[in-house]
């Protein structure tokens, strides 16, 4: 019997294990999951539990309710990858072989990697929320906070869910206008980018979002470390920004095992092919998801499209033919705005976002780089669609490949 172990099972390896599982025959391939712990957590939901429109109950579920039976899961950290020897080490000696391997480890936040961040005021006055731990305790300091300096930061790029500090930007200036006290806090968003965001067009436009809700934006900044009893945050070249509470986005790195195995970049994110997903690291090694070091976004929807196209290449692998299927860059995301509106942007690789209707021309019922109730309404009600549909491999009626079909130039 022929294997395939699938490392990570958040949102990437939980829809590649419902993929693989519904077309391969079981009595010729045997399907491993691994991941380190039995939860899943819907992670675009950290964004609203700082301002109690999600609770963790909302967010958490047993990751085996969400992969197909038959699959064999594996609780158990990572020790290394063996790419010569096709096998993974498992903490704790256990070792799996296997003929494909895919791995969809994922990134997350390492707050070390900046001087001082983790220091006398980390969960006092300096917060996460690209964790359910972070983003709980920044929830129960926000119940109690009476206002003054806000300070978001970047620390660096990419990160998960480049949007994710804009929204946070957007929901902090609704939220202290419903507490009766924006005009107590003072917000500033600090980012390493020279814009708002990544592509220049969307930049703008969301540039313009942060200036009319009174939100000073700070580009070009590079945190070189936190100063944490004189509450301030200075760059590499000196500039300081001073704050009350810090609300930080520290590096985003991949998993410590693909340090371990010898075969990551700086960040531990692993040198992927961005069309076919191939790993350059070895033929039989596929990457998906946030573990990959495309110049796309580490995002949901990506992972969402990336599993259309990998399933179609591995399946071509496992007959031994060419790769044909093809990844363009696809990222489509909601950013929410405050207030029950919303945004939507759609881009890949080579295409800004454009305004227009989306998903169908000239009708919608979502519209891009438009801000609108309905976009709002299409936010809220993915946590639905992701626990339901997109994480069971269900078929979507978005495509993986970026259409202009709706689409101004």
């Amino acid at each position: 019997m022929k294997k395939i172990v699938i490392l990570g099972a958040g949102t990437a390896g939980t829809i590649m294990a419902n993929k693989l599982a519904g077309v391969l025959d079981p009595d010729s391939w045997h399907i491993t999951v691994v991941d380190r712990d039995g939860t899943h957590h819907y992670q675009p939901g950290y964004l609203f539990v700082p301002f109690g429109i999600y609770s963790p109950r909302d967010i958490v579920k047993p990751r085996r309710d969400y992969l197909p039976r038959g699959v064999e899961v594996v609780i158990s950290p990572i020790d290394v990858i063996e790419p010569d020897k096709n096998r993974v080490r498992l903490e704790g000696g256990r070792v799996l072989e296997y003929d494909f391997l895919i791995i969809a480890t994922g990134s997350r936040i390492d707050p070390s990697q900046i001087e001082g961040m983790t220091g006398p005021g980390w969960r006092r006055d300096i917060f996460d929320f690209y964790t359910l731990e972070g983003a709980s305790a920044l929830a129960r300091h926000l119940k109690h906070w009476e206002g003054g300096r806000l300070v978001i930061n970047i620390a660096e790029m990419p990160i998960k869910c480049p949007v994710a500090p804009l929204e946070f930007a957007f929901l902090a200036d609704w939220w202290f206008t419903e507490q009766g006290i924006r005009d107590k806090v003072e917000i500033e968003y600090v980012t390493p980018l020279p814009g708002a965001f990544t592509k220049p067009r969307a930049s703008e436009l969301l540039g313009d979002f942060l200036d009319r809700k009174g939100i000073h934006l700070t580009a070009d900044f590079a945190i070189g470390r936190v100063e944490a009893e004189e509450k301030k945050i200075v760059s590499w070249d000196e500039r300081e920004v001073p704050y009350d509470l810090l609300v930080t986005i520290p590096t985003n790195m991949g998993d410590p095992a693909i340090e371990r195995s010898g075969f990551g970049d700086e960040l531990n994110f692993i040198p992927t092919d961005k069309h076919t997903l191939q790993s350059k690291v070895k033929e039989n090694i596929f990457v998906i998801g946030d573990a990959t070091d495309l110049p796309a976004s580490k995002a949901g929807s990506v992972a969402h499209f990336e599993a259309d196209i990998l399933f179609e290449n591995i399946l071509s692998a496992l007959d031994e033919r060419p790769l044909r299927a093809r990844f363009d860059g696809h990222a489509n995301c909601f950013i929410e705005s405050g207030f029950n509106k919303g945004l939507l942007i759609d881009f890949n690789y080579d295409t800004e976002p454009l305004p227009g209707k989306f998903p169908l021309p000239g009708i919608g019922p979502f519209s891009l780089l438009e801000e609108t109730r309905m976009n709002h309404y299409g936010k809220m009600m993915f946590r639905w669609v992701y626990w339901n549909l997109l994480l069971r491999g269900a078929e979507l009626p978005i495509q993986a490949e970026m259409s202009m079909a709706g689409k101004r130039a």
